[in-house]
């Protein structure tokens, strides 16, 4: 069974893919676009540089073995310090002066070879039809300093594989890079939720030691007759002690949790080829169709018949 962190990533479609590895010389900068539905990352593997992202006052220095992930897609500014009016340019124009073609490595900037910044970067996409609180209150930064000592020294490796293996000449390099950086942004999520940070984004639960036995209770068990009662005696608590535990740390309530991801696996299901609204309804947990098409409704807007059209239409 997936713990509730694996299940909910799992839910939301998250697919890595390493855009470029980088040889950056002094002066130079970059600005990457706004993106739907797509959190990026950048790892500092050789020098340094300054993340500014678009909304954030104070940009952010991105030191030797330090990691920053942009989880909302915002549109935000990779340069070498200095004044970055006159040295960023937009990733399109980097992209043709550079003469880069998605292979290799994506070598742009000055003069000064001696102050080589490299860096792996990479973005996840979402299925745009999923949400999960877990991903929409992130902040729009996570920024972990010397990452491997964070991760583990596995993960530096990690790293260090990916930079050595995208865009390489070695058969399924590549794919190696890609699916190793699917991993970074589980651990990353998952490091700012164990983080006291996670507190201010009203994620708390996550860790909290009694509310996270319910919740994954929950998430592995999604359509069982869940009820604050239920909930709280999986979580040790009682039930008035759990319900205002949970609304404290989540501002929300059980049921407003338990109801919110019960229709993301509804989704799941309605797009599956072949499927019923009595399959639907019932992978959420409800036993009545006019139940869960009410409850389907009033979560999301859209009847499960218009959810369905919706979604084959943004497929196809």
């Amino acid at each position: 069974m997936l713990d509730f962190l694996s299940d909910i990533l799992t839910s939301l479609s998250v697919r890595g893919t390493l855009y470029f590895r980088t040889s950056f010389t002094k002066p130079w900068g970059v600005e990457v676009p706004s993106y739907q539905n797509v959190a990026r990352f950048h790892f500092a593997h050789r020098g340094s540089c300054y993340v500014s992202v678009s909304g954030v006052p104070d940009p952010v220095f991105l030191a030797q073995g330090d990691l920053v992930i942009i989880p909302h897609g915002a549109s935000h500014q990779l340069y070498s310090g200095g004044d970055p009016e006159l040295t960023v340019m937009p990733l399109d124009a980097v992209l043709k002066e550079s003469g880069y073609d998605g292979s290799g490595v994506l070598v742009f900037g000055g003069e000064e070879p001696q102050s080589e910044s490299q860096l792996i970067c990479g973005h996840f996409t979402f299925d745009q039809t999923a949400r999960h609180i877990l991903l929409e209150r992130l902040p729009p930064f996570i920024h972990i300093t010397n990452y491997g000592e964070h991760a583990g020294r596995w993960m530096e490796a990690s790293l260090q594989m990916i930079g050595e293996e995208a865009g390489g000449r070695k058969m399924g390099g590549d794919l190696i890079a890609l699916r190793m950086s699917e991993v970074i942004l589980a651990q990353a999520i998952r490091y700012f939720v164990e983080s006291n940070d996670a507190d201010e984004f009203a994620l708390g639960a996550f860790t909290d030691k009694n509310l996270s036995r319910a919740m994954d209770a929950f998430h592995k068990a999604p359509a069982a007759r869940w009820t604050v009662e239920s909930l709280a005696n999986t979580a040790g608590m009682s039930r008035a002690g759990f319900a205002a535990q949970f609304q404290k740390q989540m501002r929300m309530s059980p049921m407003e949790y338990v109801t919110t991801w019960r229709m993301e696996i509804a989704k799941r299901t309605l797009q599956q080829p072949k499927t019923s609204l009595t399959d639907a309804a019932e992978s959420a947990g409800y036993a009545s169709n006019s139940a869960f098409t009410r409850a389907f409704k009033k979560e999301t807007g859209q009847t499960p018949a218009e959810f369905r059209r919706q979604s084959a239409a943004t497929r196809s």
